[in-house]
């Protein structure tokens, strides 16, 4: 049996609000009585991309007990990313420097007896989400070396489907037919984990489950629920809150959602 914690959408901005909520969600998950096998963080690690936002975001997320995997959201900005997250030093060569900066951050891990391949679904300067060419290749590249017995997790920032939220669903993930044939080509992909929605969801994409981590800043607010105003998406008084995703022998997930207090 594999268990994961599923983190996302921490927005570290150097406020003390941010960093108390995201140190209370790591603080929970060291105090559990067994060891995890992986904490995934799925985007919007950093608020605006900033390196001492990152400093400060490495410092709470990789201070950890548990093996921690990151990928990037659309508040990401990739080659600080890198350097202050990662700590990935930019090539010394200016043209591969500039072309790093531009390159999908993508990480795959083997993790209980599982595979977890995290995709950098952002695109720099916008909101909504794709899997580049690039990031595909890699994936497809990932599937083909991985034993048809070792069940995969796909995970990335943004949604490929529709999750009925108008806000959400105008910047999610677009032109995912080819992740869908992907994986449709492969069986032991078992599901896709991803963020960016700032609310515990669960539904299917490409025949597999999609779950979809709650926001550790905010959450979201549905469109039938009380708003102030017609633009009043989030939740600012909701406690953070996480996911659990249990794999076991047969391939089957389950997944428990967890409110943490601050």
């Amino acid at each position: 049996m594999t268990v994961i914690a599923h983190v996302s959408d921490v927005h570290v901005d150097g406020t003390q609000r941010s960093a108390e909520r995201t140190r209370a969600v790591m603080a929970y998950l060291d105090g559990l009585n067994a060891d995890l096998d992986a904490v995934l963080v799925t985007g919007d690690i950093a608020d605006h991309g900033r390196p001492e936002e990152y400093e400060l975001a490495r410092e709470l997320l990789f201070a950890s007990r548990h093996p921690v995997m990151v990928c990037p959201g659309n508040h990401d900005e990739r080659a600080a990313f890198r350097e202050f997250l990662l700590r990935e030093p930019p090539s010394k060569e200016p043209s591969l420097k500039d072309l790093s900066s531009k390159e999908p951050v993508n990480h795959v891990r083997d993790v209980g007896g599982a595979v977890i391949a995290l995709c950098d679904s952002s695109i720099p300067g916008a909101d909504d989400g794709v899997l580049e060419d690039e990031t595909l290749d890699w994936l497809s590249q990932v599937l083909k070396e991985t034993p048809e017995t070792a069940p995969v997790l796909v995970g990335f920032h943004h949604p490929p489907t529709l999750l009925h939220e108008p806000f959400i669903d105008g910047i999610r993930q677009f032109r995912t037919k080819r992740l869908a044939e992907i994986a449709d080509s492969h069986n032991n992909v078992v599901g896709f984990l991803c963020g960016h929605a700032h609310t515990a969801a669960a539904t299917t994409f490409a025949g597999r489950p999609l779950l979809v981590a709650p926001g550790v800043v905010s959450t979201l607010r549905l469109p039938w629920e009380q708003r102030a105003h017609p633009e009043d998406y989030v939740h600012l008084d909701q406690p953070p809150a996480i996911a659990f995703h249990v794999l076991d022998d047969t391939g089957r997930i389950t997944t428990h959602y967890r409110s943490v207090l601050v």
